[in-house]
């Protein structure tokens, strides 16, 4: 099992935590709405280091925009296989094509 997988699991099994002793189900509580506030900031993080060009620190946020994504996914009830499906579905199409068929 990957680490990814693993945090996903981890985030699914704390749904139903204590917020007061797990962060994950504090976040929970807060709602979906909350957990894409803290997702999307998590994001600007790793995007300003990405600019900056420290890679320790780029690596440091990437993990937290994939801890978050994970945290606002399993808030609205999409699962890591979901998302795992979906990569599935769109492999062997080009990027362009791929958008291109979303209009």
């Amino acid at each position: 099992m990957s680490a990814i997988a693993r945090l996903a699991a981890t985030v699914e099994a704390r749904k139903g935590a204590d917020p007061e002793t797990s962060w994950t189900a504090k976040l929970l509580s807060k709602g979906p709405e909350k957990c894409a506030e803290k997702f999307g900031e998590e994001a600007i993080e790793a995007v300003i280091e990405a600019v900056k060009g420290d890679r320790a620190r780029l690596t440091a946020e990437a993990a937290d925009v994939m801890f978050h994504l994970l945290v606002m996914c399993t808030a609205r009830g999409v699962t890591l296989a979901d998302i795992e499906a979906e990569l599935t579905r769109r492999e062997g199409t080009s990027g362009i094509a791929e958008k291109a068929a979303r209009k």
